[in-house]
């Protein structure tokens, strides 16, 4: 009876997730997964929490979910947070880069958005968009670990969401690389700024909150963090989402970030698109 929290709603068991897996392996046969890595935390009375990183890549060869087959290919991330306690699985949250499949197969994120409320049966029937209020508790009451680079990530996402963009001119690397929502990479300080002044300028009033942070260091690879947080609030501002309309949501955003001698080298920030325009358009009702 698994619960797993995604942007676009909540799914309940393990039979709804491998149903929904099978969906999907039959639009995209060829779809591979890549473990990019994994950042854990272990607690004893908690169990262990693992945040995996994925890249998956795969052609849209047959009709599903995002339409006619194009057999365009598509490369995005995943960030997946995994509660396990004795070899099991009892909790999780998905954020998948769902606005970056639909950018490489073509099509606009608020375009196919309404095209799937109207699907779905219009505003009134279409599935609900991930809330607080639809949330279920499935047993992971952890928060993470205490290690200081998860700390230091924590920081430096504060004061980007405090509106202090050029505190990233002194933690980041000159040529840190950004892998972020919507299959967008950017590479040096000015993108990493551009794609963080457009998220917050959107949602200038929402609250932000961090729900689980992790920080970890070993295994041959750069200190690094892993953070799951949210904007809580109204898209009362001008920014990636278009004009403003005053729509009650949430912002899930999932983060995993790397460390070298000169800062912030790496950043992996994923957020899914389309379930912030179907919260903007079952508000406004502009299908």
């Amino acid at each position: 009876d698994i619960p797993v929290r995604s942007p676009l709603g909540v799914q309940r068991g393990n039979k709804a997730v491998i149903a929904a897996t099978m969906a999907t392996c039959h639009e995209f046969p060829d779809r591979e997964l890549f473990g990019e890595d994994v950042i854990y935390s272990d607690d004893p009375v908690h169990g262990l929490l693992s945040s995996h990183r994925l890249i998956t890549r795969a052609t849209h060869t047959r009709d599903g979910q995002f339409g006619p087959a194009t057999g365009k290919q598509w490369t995005v991330r995943v960030i997946a947070d995994c509660a396990a306690r004795n070899d099991t699985i009892y909790d999780e949250w998905l954020v998948r880069d769902y606005g970056g499949i639909v950018r490489q197969l073509g099509m606009d994120p608020r375009t196919y958005t309404a095209a799937l409320i109207e699907s779905e049966g219009g505003p009134e029937a279409a599935s609900r968009p991930f809330t607080p209020e639809m949330d279920v508790d499935g047993g992971y009451h952890g928060r993470g670990n205490d290690n200081e680079w998860g700390q230091r990530y924590a920081d430096i996402l504060s004061r980007v969401m405090a509106t202090d963009f050029n505190h990233l001119h002194e933690v980041c690397d000159r040529a840190v690389i950004g892998d972020y929502a919507g299959a967008q990479r950017t590479l040096g300080i000015d993108g990493t700024i551009a794609f963080w002044l457009g998220l917050r300028s959107a949602f200038p009033g929402a609250t932000f909150r961090i729900h689980h942070q992790i920080g970890m260091d070993g295994g041959m690879l750069s200190p690094r963090a892993a953070i799951r947080w949210s904007l809580d609030g109204t898209h009362d501002g001008w920014g990636a989402f278009g004009k403003p309309t005053g729509a009650k949501l949430q912002v899930l955003v999932m983060c995993h970030a790397e460390f070298g001698p000169c800062g912030l080298r790496r950043e992996f920030a994923l957020y899914v698109e389309i379930a912030i325009w179907k919260q903007i358009l079952l508000h406004t009702g502009e299908l």
